[in-house]
Formats: C-alpha cells, sequence, structure tokens
C-alpha cells in the first residue's frame, strides 16, 4: 500500500542535565525555529521554579504531570456504511506522550504575561492540583470516548 521503506523512529539523546530520553522529546516540543539552547534554558528554569516550589525532585514531579496528562483513549473517525462514527480506540504510548507534551505546551503559551518558564511551571503546578488546561484537554477527550461507547465494536474491523 505505501511506497519505499517505513522511516526509522529515532530515540532523542538525553538531555545533558537529568539524562532524561522524555525530558529531551519535551524540550523538543518547546523548542521554535530550531533554538534548541533557548528551549532547554526555559525547560531548565521551569525545573528550577518547580524545585523551589515543592521541594522535590523536578524529574520526579514532571514525570507526575506526565503520567497525570496522557490520555488512555481517544476518538477516531471510522466510515463505516455511509456513516462515519467516532470510535473509542486506546493510545499508542508515544502518542500518548506527544498528546501530553502538545498540551501542556499549548495550555501554557496560552495563559497571560510572564516568561514562558514561569507559564510552563504554573501550568505543571496546576496539573498536579487537578486542574489547568492540559488536564481540561484529556478530560474532554475521555468524555468524547465515553460518550461514543456505543460505537467502539467498529474498532476492531480497523487495521
Amino acid at each position: 500500500m505505501s511506497r519505499g521503506k517505513r522511516a526509522v523512529k529515532r530515540t532523542p539523546t538525553p538531555d545533558p542535565l537529568y539524562n532524561s530520553e522524555v525530558l529531551a522529546k519535551f524540550i523538543n516540543f518547546v523548542m521554535k525555529d530550531g533554538k534548541k539552547s533557548t528551549a532547554e534554558h526555559i525547560v531548565y528554569e521551569t525545573l528550577d521554579i518547580l524545585k523551589e516550589k515543592k521541594k522535590l525532585d523536578p524529574i520526579k514531579v514532571f514525570e507526575q504531570t506526565l503520567e497525570t496528562v496522557r490520555p488512555q483513549v481517544e476518538v477516531r473517525s471510522r466510515r463505516v456504511g455511509g456513516a462515519n462514527y467516532q470510535v473509542p480506540m486506546p493510545v499508542s504510548g508515544n502518542r500518548q506522550n506527544a498528546l501530553a507534551f502538545r498540551w501542556i505546551v499549548g495550555a501554557a503559551q496560552s495563559r497571560k504575561g510572564r516568561t514562558m518558564a514561569e507559564k510552563l511551571a504554573a501550568e505543571f503546578l496546576d496539573i498536579l492540583d487537578g486542574n489547568g488546561g492540559a488536564i481540561k484537554k484529556r478530560d474532554d477527550m475521555h468524555r468524547m470516548a465515553e460518550a461514543n461507547k456505543a460505537f467502539a465494536h467498529f474498532a476492531r474491523f480497523s487495521r
């Protein structure tokens, strides 16, 4: 069905400070216009702010917030007999991280004022408290999947 070979999945080199691949991936999500050093500065400053506020290991706080935001199910469009259905399907691990990163960065960017590091830190703290833009996105996605649970039987026919 497809032409050529499937692209090889590359893992990013772990970040220099905390030696974490997940954090390196997050830094890449924060990055704009290829300015990686700026993105690293923003993320490390965010982790310093979290360290001050929570008095915990910042990488543990980061992983905990990620775990909280990761979606378990999502709805995907399926065409069955001329009608489109929103079919709930489980989300793969890589996609869970990608969605969580996207939601966290998006929610932080939409906050008013302050520096990006402060906005990110505020979003992380809100996530730990159980609110914030990223949590709202996850809850909306889970609610959609729950509402369309009746169409779950269409999932087994896909790919």
